[in-house]
Protein backbone atom coordinates (compact mmCIF):
# COMPACT_ATOMS: atom_id res chain seq x y z
CA UNK A 1 0.00 0.00 0.00
CA UNK A 2 0.80 3.47 -0.94
CA UNK A 3 2.26 5.49 2.72
CA UNK A 4 1.22 8.92 1.17
CA UNK A 5 -2.41 7.42 0.94
CA UNK A 6 -4.73 8.83 3.65
CA UNK A 7 -8.98 8.29 4.24
CA UNK A 8 -11.00 10.75 6.16
CA UNK A 9 -14.00 9.14 7.02
CA UNK A 10 -16.75 10.96 8.21
CA UNK A 11 -19.01 9.43 10.75
CA UNK A 12 -20.45 12.33 12.45
CA UNK A 13 -23.96 12.28 10.96
CA UNK A 14 -27.50 11.19 12.87
CA UNK A 15 -29.55 9.56 10.01
CA UNK A 16 -32.60 11.06 11.74
CA UNK A 17 -34.39 10.14 8.18
CA UNK A 18 -33.52 6.56 9.54
CA UNK A 19 -35.22 6.75 12.91
CA UNK A 20 -36.23 4.99 14.49
CA UNK A 21 -33.67 2.69 13.87
CA UNK A 22 -31.11 5.77 13.41
CA UNK A 23 -30.96 7.96 16.76
CA UNK A 24 -29.11 10.43 18.08
CA UNK A 25 -27.40 8.33 20.83
CA UNK A 26 -26.59 5.14 18.19
CA UNK A 27 -26.86 6.75 14.20
CA UNK A 28 -27.14 4.74 11.35
CA UNK A 29 -23.23 4.45 10.49
CA UNK A 30 -23.63 2.30 13.11
CA UNK A 31 -26.08 -0.05 12.33
CA UNK A 32 -26.40 -3.32 10.04
CA UNK A 33 -28.54 -1.26 7.61
CA UNK A 34 -28.89 -4.22 5.57
CA UNK A 35 -28.44 -7.74 7.43
CA UNK A 36 -25.24 -8.59 6.01
CA UNK A 37 -23.61 -8.17 8.96
CA UNK A 38 -21.31 -5.72 8.99
CA UNK A 39 -22.79 -2.23 9.69
CA UNK A 40 -22.21 1.08 7.62
CA UNK A 41 -19.10 2.32 8.99
CA UNK A 42 -17.66 -1.21 9.33
CA UNK A 43 -18.34 -2.10 5.54
CA UNK A 44 -16.60 1.97 4.53
CA UNK A 45 -14.08 0.89 6.67
CA UNK A 46 -12.79 -2.17 4.98
CA UNK A 47 -13.32 -0.63 1.29
CA UNK A 48 -11.15 1.64 2.00
CA UNK A 49 -8.74 -0.29 3.63
CA UNK A 50 -7.99 -2.09 0.80
CA UNK A 51 -5.76 0.43 -0.65
CA UNK A 52 -5.12 2.87 2.32
CA UNK A 53 -2.61 1.73 5.44
CA UNK A 54 -4.83 1.40 8.25
CA UNK A 55 -3.07 3.49 10.78
CA UNK A 56 -3.41 5.96 7.89
CA UNK A 57 -7.31 6.11 8.58
CA UNK A 58 -9.20 8.60 10.45
CA UNK A 59 -12.53 8.68 11.38
CA UNK A 60 -14.37 12.01 12.02
CA UNK A 61 -17.02 11.76 14.04
CA UNK A 62 -18.88 13.19 17.36
CA UNK A 63 -17.31 13.24 20.94
CA UNK A 64 -20.41 10.87 21.85
CA UNK A 65 -19.51 8.32 19.34
CA UNK A 66 -16.22 7.92 20.39
CA UNK A 67 -16.58 4.24 22.26
CA UNK A 68 -18.94 3.41 19.81
CA UNK A 69 -16.58 3.79 16.93
CA UNK A 70 -13.53 1.98 18.93
CA UNK A 71 -16.30 -1.02 19.26
CA UNK A 72 -17.14 -1.55 16.05
CA UNK A 73 -13.69 -0.72 14.08
CA UNK A 74 -10.92 -2.35 16.44
CA UNK A 75 -7.74 -1.86 14.00
CA UNK A 76 -8.44 1.66 14.89
CA UNK A 77 -5.74 3.36 17.64
CA UNK A 78 -7.57 6.25 19.41
CA UNK A 79 -4.95 8.62 17.74
CA UNK A 80 -6.97 7.54 14.70
CA UNK A 81 -10.30 9.13 15.97
CA UNK A 82 -10.75 12.89 15.02
CA UNK A 83 -13.53 14.07 17.71
CA UNK A 84 -15.60 17.23 17.47
CA UNK A 85 -16.94 18.50 20.44
CA UNK A 86 -19.22 20.64 18.48
CA UNK A 87 -21.45 20.48 15.09
CA UNK A 88 -19.92 22.71 12.71
CA UNK A 89 -20.51 21.26 8.88
CA UNK A 90 -18.36 19.25 7.21
CA UNK A 91 -15.43 22.33 6.60
CA UNK A 92 -14.09 22.85 10.37
CA UNK A 93 -13.68 19.33 10.57
CA UNK A 94 -11.59 18.29 7.24
CA UNK A 95 -9.47 21.16 7.84
CA UNK A 96 -8.83 19.83 11.12
CA UNK A 97 -7.85 16.65 9.91
CA UNK A 98 -6.17 17.68 6.75
CA UNK A 99 -3.50 19.90 9.12
CA UNK A 100 -3.33 16.50 11.52
CA UNK A 101 -2.56 14.31 8.21
CA UNK A 102 0.39 17.67 6.95
CA UNK A 103 1.84 17.23 10.38
CA UNK A 104 2.09 13.67 9.70
CA UNK A 105 3.05 13.69 6.20
CA UNK A 106 3.69 16.90 3.85
CA UNK A 107 3.05 14.31 0.87
CA UNK A 108 -0.36 12.94 2.14
CA UNK A 109 -3.28 12.64 -0.34
CA UNK A 110 -6.28 12.15 1.26
CA UNK A 111 -9.92 11.10 0.41
CA UNK A 112 -13.06 12.41 2.16
CA UNK A 113 -15.27 9.80 2.45
CA UNK A 114 -19.08 9.28 4.28
CA UNK A 115 -19.34 6.71 6.57
CA UNK A 116 -22.94 5.60 5.07
CA UNK A 117 -22.77 5.14 1.07
CA UNK A 118 -23.24 1.78 0.14
CA UNK A 119 -20.76 0.45 -3.08
CA UNK A 120 -20.73 -2.54 -4.74
CA UNK A 121 -18.06 -2.52 -6.89
CA UNK A 122 -15.29 -2.07 -3.96
CA UNK A 123 -12.54 -2.96 -6.84
CA UNK A 124 -13.75 -0.07 -8.97
CA UNK A 125 -14.10 2.46 -6.55
CA UNK A 126 -10.13 1.56 -5.60
CA UNK A 127 -9.54 2.60 -9.25
CA UNK A 128 -11.27 5.66 -9.15
CA UNK A 129 -9.72 6.58 -6.10
CA UNK A 130 -6.32 6.16 -7.20
CA UNK A 131 -7.02 7.66 -10.28
CA UNK A 132 -7.97 10.77 -9.05
CA UNK A 133 -4.83 10.39 -5.76
CA UNK A 134 -2.50 10.37 -9.14
CA UNK A 135 -3.68 13.89 -10.46
CA UNK A 136 -4.26 15.25 -6.99
CA UNK A 137 -0.50 14.13 -6.30
CA UNK A 138 1.48 15.72 -9.52
CA UNK A 139 -1.58 19.39 -9.48
CA UNK A 140 -2.76 21.46 -7.06
CA UNK A 141 -6.41 20.32 -8.41
CA UNK A 142 -9.70 19.07 -5.91
CA UNK A 143 -11.34 16.17 -7.38
CA UNK A 144 -14.47 14.85 -6.61
CA UNK A 145 -16.33 11.72 -7.98
CA UNK A 146 -19.63 12.16 -9.53
CA UNK A 147 -22.39 9.15 -9.73
CA UNK A 148 -23.97 9.25 -13.30
CA UNK A 149 -27.21 9.67 -13.15
CA UNK A 150 -30.43 6.91 -13.56
CA UNK A 151 -33.11 9.50 -13.26
CA UNK A 152 -34.10 13.18 -12.50
CA UNK A 153 -33.70 13.27 -8.79
CA UNK A 154 -34.43 16.06 -6.56
CA UNK A 155 -32.82 14.39 -3.59
CA UNK A 156 -29.53 15.22 -4.58
CA UNK A 157 -27.43 18.35 -5.39
CA UNK A 158 -25.74 18.28 -8.95
CA UNK A 159 -22.12 18.41 -10.94
CA UNK A 160 -21.54 20.12 -13.92
CA UNK A 161 -18.87 19.44 -15.91
CA UNK A 162 -16.82 20.96 -19.06
CA UNK A 163 -18.44 19.29 -22.04
CA UNK A 164 -15.23 19.34 -24.49
CA UNK A 165 -13.35 17.64 -21.31
CA UNK A 166 -11.84 14.38 -23.60
CA UNK A 167 -9.93 13.05 -20.64
CA UNK A 168 -12.14 10.78 -18.09
CA UNK A 169 -11.57 13.72 -15.21
CA UNK A 170 -14.22 16.52 -16.38
CA UNK A 171 -13.71 20.31 -15.60
CA UNK A 172 -16.08 21.12 -13.09
CA UNK A 173 -18.23 24.42 -14.24
CA UNK A 174 -20.05 24.33 -11.30
CA UNK A 175 -21.93 22.71 -8.02
CA UNK A 176 -25.91 22.97 -8.29
CA UNK A 177 -28.54 22.78 -5.41
CA UNK A 178 -31.00 20.57 -5.14
CA UNK A 179 -33.13 20.79 -8.02
CA UNK A 180 -36.80 20.41 -8.58
CA UNK A 181 -38.42 17.79 -10.65
CA UNK A 182 -38.56 19.52 -14.03
CA UNK A 183 -35.13 21.10 -13.79
CA UNK A 184 -33.47 17.45 -12.85
CA UNK A 185 -34.90 16.74 -16.45
CA UNK A 186 -33.30 19.43 -17.82
CA UNK A 187 -29.94 18.58 -16.15
CA UNK A 188 -30.02 15.03 -17.16
CA UNK A 189 -31.46 16.05 -20.68
CA UNK A 190 -27.86 18.27 -21.07
CA UNK A 191 -25.78 15.08 -20.31
CA UNK A 192 -23.25 16.68 -18.28
CA UNK A 193 -24.52 16.60 -15.01
CA UNK A 194 -23.68 13.71 -12.55
CA UNK A 195 -24.94 13.39 -9.04
CA UNK A 196 -22.90 14.56 -6.41
CA UNK A 197 -21.94 11.60 -3.70
CA UNK A 198 -19.54 13.96 -1.41
CA UNK A 199 -16.55 11.88 -1.96
CA UNK A 200 -13.39 14.22 -2.28
CA UNK A 201 -9.93 13.83 -3.14
CA UNK A 202 -7.04 16.33 -2.31
CA UNK A 203 -3.29 16.47 -1.40
CA UNK A 204 -3.04 17.73 2.50
CA UNK A 205 -0.99 20.92 0.79
CA UNK A 206 -3.47 21.79 -1.83
CA UNK A 207 -6.43 21.86 0.83
CA UNK A 208 -4.96 23.63 3.53
CA UNK A 209 -3.67 26.60 0.66
CA UNK A 210 -7.56 26.97 -0.19
CA UNK A 211 -8.56 26.94 3.26
CA UNK A 212 -5.57 30.03 3.50
CA UNK A 213 -7.28 31.40 0.44
CA UNK A 214 -11.06 31.26 0.63
CA UNK A 215 -11.66 30.57 4.69
CA UNK A 216 -8.66 32.77 5.87
CA UNK A 217 -10.20 33.28 9.38
CA UNK A 218 -10.82 29.97 9.65
CA UNK A 219 -7.15 29.21 8.85
CA UNK A 220 -5.79 30.86 11.30
CA UNK A 221 -8.28 29.35 14.29
CA UNK A 222 -7.02 25.95 13.48
CA UNK A 223 -3.80 26.45 12.09
CA UNK A 224 -2.42 27.69 15.31
CA UNK A 225 -2.90 24.45 16.57
CA UNK A 226 0.04 22.75 14.23
CA UNK A 227 2.45 22.35 17.52
CA UNK A 228 -0.75 20.90 19.20
CA UNK A 229 -1.76 17.97 16.76
CA UNK A 230 -1.15 14.40 17.55
CA UNK A 231 0.40 15.19 20.76
CA UNK A 232 -1.82 14.48 24.11
CA UNK A 233 -2.23 18.46 24.46
CA UNK A 234 -4.58 18.51 20.75
CA UNK A 235 -7.81 17.76 22.88
CA UNK A 236 -7.27 20.98 25.25
CA UNK A 237 -6.67 23.40 22.19
CA UNK A 238 -10.15 21.68 20.01
CA UNK A 239 -12.28 22.02 22.78
CA UNK A 240 -11.11 25.44 23.11
CA UNK A 241 -11.27 26.56 20.01
CA UNK A 242 -13.65 24.22 17.68
CA UNK A 243 -16.49 25.89 18.95
CA UNK A 244 -15.30 28.62 17.51
CA UNK A 245 -15.52 27.55 13.91
CA UNK A 246 -17.93 28.49 11.66
CA UNK A 247 -20.86 26.65 10.76
CA UNK A 248 -20.36 25.79 7.12
CA UNK A 249 -20.08 23.10 4.31
CA UNK A 250 -16.88 22.19 2.83
CA UNK A 251 -18.76 22.96 -0.41
CA UNK A 252 -19.65 26.55 0.40
CA UNK A 253 -16.30 27.47 2.12
CA UNK A 254 -14.25 25.95 -0.75
CA UNK A 255 -15.66 23.97 -3.52
CA UNK A 256 -17.51 26.86 -4.90
CA UNK A 257 -14.58 29.45 -4.90
CA UNK A 258 -11.87 26.97 -6.26
CA UNK A 259 -11.46 27.14 -9.90
CA UNK A 260 -9.44 24.05 -10.39
CA UNK A 261 -11.83 21.17 -9.25
CA UNK A 262 -11.88 18.26 -11.57
CA UNK A 263 -15.21 15.39 -11.25
CA UNK A 264 -14.54 11.50 -12.44
CA UNK A 265 -17.76 10.10 -13.77
CA UNK A 266 -17.73 6.62 -11.44
CA UNK A 267 -17.51 3.75 -12.76
CA UNK A 268 -19.38 1.70 -9.54
CA UNK A 269 -22.39 1.59 -8.66
CA UNK A 270 -23.43 3.70 -5.62
CA UNK A 271 -26.28 4.32 -3.00
CA UNK A 272 -25.80 6.58 -0.22
CA UNK A 273 -28.51 4.92 1.90
CA UNK A 274 -30.30 8.11 3.07
CA UNK A 275 -33.77 7.11 3.37
CA UNK A 276 -35.80 4.08 4.01
CA UNK A 277 -36.99 4.04 0.63
CA UNK A 278 -33.73 4.04 -0.54
CA UNK A 279 -32.61 0.70 1.30
CA UNK A 280 -35.68 -0.41 -0.02
CA UNK A 281 -34.27 0.20 -3.82
CA UNK A 282 -31.29 -0.90 -2.77
CA UNK A 283 -32.39 -4.42 -1.31
CA UNK A 284 -35.11 -4.85 -4.42
CA UNK A 285 -34.03 -6.22 -6.89
CA UNK A 286 -37.05 -7.39 -9.05
CA UNK A 287 -37.33 -10.72 -7.61
CA UNK A 288 -39.22 -9.91 -4.35
CA UNK A 289 -41.89 -7.92 -3.95
CA UNK A 290 -40.80 -6.57 -0.29
CA UNK A 291 -37.84 -5.56 0.95
CA UNK A 292 -36.84 -7.42 4.44
CA UNK A 293 -34.77 -7.06 7.04
CA UNK A 294 -34.57 -9.16 10.27
CA UNK A 295 -38.29 -10.31 10.18
CA UNK A 296 -39.87 -13.87 9.06
CA UNK A 297 -42.37 -12.52 6.39
CA UNK A 298 -45.98 -13.91 6.34
CA UNK A 299 -47.56 -11.21 3.56
CA UNK A 300 -50.86 -11.51 1.67
CA UNK A 301 -51.74 -8.66 -1.06
CA UNK A 302 -48.72 -6.59 0.14
CA UNK A 303 -46.44 -5.31 -1.95
CA UNK A 304 -43.41 -2.35 -1.80
CA UNK A 305 -43.41 -2.17 1.45
CA UNK A 306 -39.90 -2.22 3.45
CA UNK A 307 -39.93 -3.98 6.49
CA UNK A 308 -37.22 -4.18 9.51
CA UNK A 309 -37.99 -6.21 13.05
CA UNK A 310 -35.71 -7.96 15.07
CA UNK A 311 -34.20 -10.79 13.87
CA UNK A 312 -36.58 -13.65 13.11
CA UNK A 313 -39.57 -12.40 14.77
CA UNK A 314 -43.03 -12.91 12.78
CA UNK A 315 -44.32 -10.06 10.67
CA UNK A 316 -47.75 -10.63 9.62
CA UNK A 317 -49.38 -7.84 6.86
CA UNK A 318 -52.38 -7.74 4.57
CA UNK A 319 -53.46 -5.64 2.22
CA UNK A 320 -50.72 -2.95 3.04
CA UNK A 321 -48.85 -1.32 0.01
CA UNK A 322 -45.62 0.83 -0.10
CA UNK A 323 -44.86 1.14 3.37
CA UNK A 324 -42.30 1.54 6.03
CA UNK A 325 -42.77 -1.15 8.98
CA UNK A 326 -40.22 -0.55 11.57
CA UNK A 327 -40.43 -2.36 15.08
CA UNK A 328 -38.18 -1.78 17.31
CA UNK A 329 -38.37 -2.65 21.03
CA UNK A 330 -39.83 0.79 22.30
CA UNK A 331 -41.26 2.21 18.89
CA UNK A 332 -42.89 1.07 15.59
CA UNK A 333 -43.27 3.11 13.03
CA UNK A 334 -46.10 2.27 10.23
CA UNK A 335 -45.34 5.11 7.72
CA UNK A 336 -46.38 5.60 3.87
CA UNK A 337 -43.21 5.72 1.86
CA UNK A 338 -44.44 7.77 0.02
CA UNK A 339 -44.22 10.53 2.77
CA UNK A 340 -41.22 9.46 4.17
CA UNK A 341 -39.41 12.99 3.74
CA UNK A 342 -41.75 13.77 6.78
CA UNK A 343 -40.02 11.54 9.54
CA UNK A 344 -37.73 14.04 10.67
CA UNK A 345 -40.84 15.80 11.07
CA UNK A 346 -42.67 13.05 13.21
CA UNK A 347 -39.44 12.52 15.21
CA UNK A 348 -39.59 16.02 15.98
CA UNK A 349 -43.45 15.85 17.37
CA UNK A 350 -42.20 12.46 19.00
CA UNK A 351 -39.84 14.23 21.19
CA UNK A 352 -41.98 16.69 21.90
CA UNK A 353 -44.89 14.63 22.89
CA UNK A 354 -43.07 11.37 24.51
CA UNK A 355 -39.93 12.73 25.50
CA UNK A 356 -35.82 12.88 23.62
CA UNK A 357 -35.40 9.00 24.89
CA UNK A 358 -37.16 8.18 22.04
CA UNK A 359 -35.08 10.24 19.75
Amino acid sequence: MNKDYYAVLMAGGVGSRFWPISTSSYPKQFHDMLGTGDTLIQKTFKRLNKFVPTENILILTNERYNDLVLEQLPLVKQEQVVLEPAMRNTAPCILYAALKIQKMNPNGVMIVAPSDHWIEDEEAFANDVTRCFDKCSNEEVLCTLGIKPSFPNTGFGYIEYNKNSDDGLKKVNQFREKPDYETAKEFLAQGNFLWNAGIFMWSVQTIVNAFKNFQPAQFELFEAGMSFYNTNEESAFIKENYPKAENISIDYAILENSKSIFVLPATFDWNDLGTWGSLYDKMNDGTATNAVVGAQLLAEDATGNMIRSPKGKVVVIDGLNDYIIVDKEEVLLIFPKSKEQDIKQVLNKVKDTFGDQYA
